[in-house]
């Protein structure tokens, strides 16, 4: 395909069928067309009619004078050539995101949203919640009966909160279950009983120098559970000095001595006041995992599949805090107790009487 070739199919696909301008030098014997002049004019008038043809023809004709010598027929395919000429592409820039570029004002926001995003919004809004009932309210007239009774519970109290409410505001509290360690429950138990109640630096303590061979998992646990507590309960987080912060969660409690004036049963010693925020374990208790397979191979080519049972232990950590108000608790309840009588043991009691008769019994 040549030159002329080209122009002129540029020129169909441009150029509107009014406004068409023939901008190509004529068909000549000196240019080899793989069609002849009549084909070409015939295909012209098809796409674009026989009236405007006829305009056009003159308009060719009169060019035909002016560009007969190659000189001119040069300049013209120039002409062509610029006038025809694409438009330069775009290159490539950096991205809207990028710390090396300004922004460009394509990426900036627009104020008025995307028609898709319009869309969908409408989509939303406009959907059907009957169809979504059944997943967001499966049972609507328990939800009623519900938010009845929370209504009146709240207008009783007047917006006050109850204890168990103020306790959970006031008190903090975390629960930390292990993995499955491979040991049963028969080994485990005895280990969650002795946790269960002491400090958690003792208990640390405690399993450090404990014989048994699962305590090494459960001190790890213990500590992990420490630390789980500090950071995400805030728990144990009172000392005034910097110092004694740094030494508290940063060294292990079994590998520091204590100091002077601190004992591994300071909570338990009688006349002291521990620390509020001292954490200790208020529960532990194990779980049951499930039993795993381990061949055990005997003499003559046998084998026998061994079930090793697989434990957890989870601990629940509180505060001294706690326990100081359940021990006031306690002791207002026991002085209550007394003053009132009615357990008050006396000599003659005052009974009512009873098997009244109108004759002496003696």
């Amino acid at each position: 395909m040549n030159s002329q070739q080209v122009a002129l199919r540029h020129a169909c696909r441009v150029l509107q069928p009014n406004n068409l301008v023939f901008l190509y030098p004529p068909l000549t014997r000196s240019y080899h067309a793989s069609l002849p002049r009549k084909a070409l004019t015939d295909r012209i008038s098809r796409f674009l009619g026989k009236k405007d043809l006829s305009s056009q023809e003159s308009t060719s004709v009169s060019a035909t004078s002016q560009s007969s010598t190659p000189k001119g027929r040069r300049k013209g395919n120039a002409q062509a050539a610029e006038q025809l000429e694409e438009p330069a592409l775009v290159q490539g820039s950096l991205a809207s995101n990028s710390v090396w570029g300004a922004v460009a004002p394509s990426a900036t926001p627009s104020a008025t949203p995307s028609p898709a995003k319009k869309a969908l919004e409408v989509g939303l809004e406009g959907r059907n919640q009957q169809n979504m009932a059944f997943a967001l309210d499966p049972r609507p007239k328990a939800r009623r009966l519900w938010q009845r009774k929370m209504i009146i519970r709240h207008i009783r109290r007047r917006g006050r909160p109850t204890k168990e409410m103020e306790i959970a505001r006031t008190e903090k509290t975390h629960l930390s279950k292990s993995h499955f360690f491979k040991t049963s429950m028969k080994k485990l138990a005895p280990l969650a009983r002795q946790i269960a109640g002491k400090s958690l630096d003792e208990a640390i303590l405690q399993m450090r120098f404990s014989g048994k061979k699962v305590a090494k998992d459960v001190k790890e646990h213990l500590l992990q559970a420490r630390y789980e507590a500090i950071t995400s309960r805030g728990m144990g987080l009172s000392p005034t000095s910097s110092e004694e912060i740094d030494r508290r969660l940063t060294k292990d409690p079994s590998q520091t001595p204590p100091l002077a004036h601190e004992t591994p049963i300071k909570s338990h010693k009688f006349g002291h006041a521990p620390d509020p925020s001292t954490i200790y374990i208020s529960e532990a208790w194990i779980n049951r995992g499930s039993y795993g397979q381990e061949p055990e191979f005997r003499a003559r080519g046998r084998t026998n599949m061994l079930r090793p049972p697989y434990t957890g232990i989870s601990v629940v950590l509180k505060e001294e805090k706690t326990r100081i108000r359940q021990k006031a608790e306690k002791e207002a309840k026991a002085l209550r107790k007394r003053l009132s009588g009615k357990t008050l043991w006396v000599q003659l009691p005052d009974r009512k009487v009873t098997a009244q008769r109108q004759h002496l019994l003696w």
